[in-house]
């Protein structure tokens, strides 16, 4: 595992035991990159966390992170760009795919039933010791982005 890794993995975490919602911990680790202040960061993601607004009933906070970490990292802001469009989605679909492979899940309140816990799957979690639920998405969501953001620049 890449130090950079686990450095924006523990600040995600830490983001987490300061208060800020899974989506929010996820982008937060990534500020640097995404030409964003923390605030900006913050408030972008502020909605997402808890399944959307709370719900628990739709996307886990982590993965809308990560989603919207990916999105700005390969932005489609051109109508007419037909093959930009794909791009994303593309990526989007990989990184969902990819989280999902790992708990089985994507949906928040799925997980919180479901409680899949930390294996050699998400070994950035196992590193930093990390065991709840929440911050368990949110260190493998920052893990998940960081291996796809690596192999895009291989």
């Amino acid at each position: 595992m890449e130090e950079k890794c686990l450095s924006r993995c523990a600040a995600a975490y830490q983001y987490h035991q300061d208060g800020f919602n899974c989506a929010q911990s996820v982008v937060g680790a990534f500020q640097d990159l995404l030409g964003m202040d923390e605030k900006q960061a913050m408030a972008m993601a502020g909605g997402f966390g808890g399944g959307v607004g709370g719900s628990h009933a739709e996307l886990c906070g982590a993965v809308s992170g990560g989603v919207l970490v990916l999105g700005l990292l390969t932005p489609h802001t051109d109508s007419a760009d037909k093959e930009g469009k794909r791009r994303i989605y593309a990526v989007a679909k990989e990184f969902r795919s990819r989280f999902e492979a790992v708990f089985g899940l994507t949906r928040c309140g799925e997980l919180l039933k479901a409680r899949p816990g930390v294996t050699e799957r998400n070994s950035a979690s196992a590193c930093l010791g990390v065991t709840a639920h929440c911050d368990n998405m949110i260190v493998t969501a920052v893990e998940l982005v960081e291996q796809m953001l690596a192999e895009e620049r291989e």
